[in-house]
């Protein structure tokens, strides 16, 4: 499965996308991202499993914990291919800006 495949899959569940987001406060242990779940340890780990091997998160080895950090080079390359889709709404709206501008003008006439 190719990067972009992977992160979506990845993000395509709510409890990855919430250890996610609680991840951009900085590096946390896998019991506290389990903290304001309702589910098991095993789950939780399958979850971090899936980021981990989509490159959304790393796990270092400090002493006898695991701390998880972000790594947000993944989710650039999902805004760089957005990107390119937002170019194209972008320039619809000004088209359609255009067209109205074009409309009050010469209803003004």
């Amino acid at each position: 499965m190719d990067h972009l495949s992977s992160t979506f899959a990845a993000l395509a569940d709510p409890t990855r996308r919430a250890i996610l987001a609680r991840l951009t406060s900085g590096e946390a242990t896998v019991n506290e991202l389990a903290e304001p779940f309702d589910i098991s340890g095993p789950a939780i780990s399958r979850h971090l499993k899936v980021l981990e091997r989509a490159g959304l998160i790393a796990r270092g080895r400090e002493a006898q914990w695991r701390p998880c950090r972000l790594e947000a080079d993944r989710l650039k390359e999902i805004d760089d291919w957005l990107d390119r889709y937002r170019k194209f709404w972008e320039e619809r709206f000004d088209r359609i800006d255009d067209y109205l501008r074009d409309l009050q003008q010469g209803g003004e006439e």
